[in-house]
């Protein structure tokens, strides 16, 4: 199926939403339709104090981001300066969402952030708060949730280490169903017309209703020795297919209709990051120090590239242009089409980049840097 073109870049003097989810819209595709390109010069430095594991969204002139220690940050997009700021005091692997007004976050345990939490317990929380000043409006308890929230259909969508996935009214926080899968939950949603996709630490891949929750098809990742890969990545959807990066080191297209498997392309180290998907083609990296581009189609490998170290996070592309940083603290910015280094910067980690139609956002282990074109 053909992409849509995407839509023109927001005019930011209306204050509008510009960035409003993890991965840009809610097929998760980590496109951004502006014309920002490198080299770029740094305006502004924010510091969180503690890691800053997933991107900010960005609206109304300001960026929403968390830290690992459940710091929500509301900071001016200007002039780097916090507007607001929210202490959860809990764990937060996860990106904001903003939607009419209202910033969505999920939360996890309290510290220390890897423990174990008793099965069962309702450890997390999904917090909604008014944009402007962050008042809470309402708080919904669930389990720990690293899932970063997707908003549709006067809906919150999020799922948890239970297995549970929620579709939560947006102005209320009350439960509206559950779907109840197999392995904990520590992606993010990802929702095409009627259908939610959603990968679990069990290896399973499920296609359900929007509207419901009920199963409309579940899939798995391959058997390997006795195993499976675990499912960490956020599903992209595109081309009528899902497609969705494994612990088994591998990146996986299913047919989005069916479930069926069309493709999987190994790369030689765990892939945790959520694929881009961009003209035709699936952009991921891996443990192995390596970044790829694969054939949406056929999975072949289109390019590759070497980097300084191993890549978690996942990939955004702006014009044309591929950014993902290393655990060596190194962000690269590739040329989509060719894989040819285009230009690196000396922070970053897991978070990679956001944009709006002014500046580049670029997220370090624990700073944000404002970026405008040299």
């Amino acid at each position: 199926e053909e992409e849509p073109p995407p839509p023109p870049p927001p005019k930011q003097e209306k204050l509008e939403v510009v960035w409003p989810t993890y991965g840009f819209d809610n097929e998760r595709h980590r496109v951004g339709p502006f014309e920002l390109r490198p080299p770029f010069r740094r305006i502004w430095t924010f510091r969180a104090r503690q890691l800053l594991e997933f991107p900010p969204a960005i609206a109304y002139g300001r960026l929403y981001f968390t830290n690992n220690s459940g710091v929500l940050f509301a900071v001016n997009a200007k002039t780097g300066k916090r507007a607001w700021k929210f202490d959860s005091r809990r764990c937060v692997a996860a990106s904001p969402a903003v939607d009419g007004g209202t910033v969505y976050a999920s939360f996890m345990n309290r510290p220390p952030c890897n423990s174990k939490v008793k099965p069962g317990r309702l450890e997390g929380e999904v917090i909604a708060f008014a944009a402007g000043f962050g008042k809470i409006r309402w708080r919904t308890r669930i389990g720990p949730t690293e899932s970063s929230p997707l908003v549709a259909n006067d809906r919150v969508y999020v799922g948890d280490w239970r297995g549970r996935v929620y579709a939560l009214d947006t102005e209320t926080g009350r439960v509206r169903w559950t779907f109840q899968g197999k392995g904990r939950i520590k992606s993010a949603l990802a929702l095409s017309g009627k259908r939610l996709y959603v990968g679990t630490y069990k290896g399973y891949l499920y296609a359900l209703s929007a509207a419901t929750g009920k199963v409309i098809w579940r899939a798995r990742s391959q058997d390997r020795l006795g195993g499976r890969g675990q499912f960490y990545s956020t599903p992209a959807l595109a081309y009528g297919r899902v497609y969705i990066g494994s612990t088994d080191g591998k990146v996986y297209s299913f047919g989005a209709t069916t479930g069926k498997l069309r493709w999987s392309q190994g790369t030689g180290g765990y892939v945790y990051a959520s694929p881009a998907v961009w003209r035709k083609r699936v952009y991921a990296g891996s443990y192995g120090d390596r970044f790829y581009a694969f054939d949406a189609a056929t999975g072949d490998v289109v390019w590759r590239f070497r980097a300084n170290g191993d890549i978690s996070g996942s990939a955004t592309i702006v014009n044309g242009v591929v950014y993902f940083s290393t655990f060596e603290k190194r962000t690269y910015a590739l040329d989509a089409r060719s894989g040819k280094l285009l230009w690196t910067f000396d922070d970053g980690q897991y978070a990679g980049v956001v944009a709006d139609r002014e500046r580049l956002y670029l997220i370090g282990h624990a700073r944000v840097y404002g970026m405008v074109e040299r």
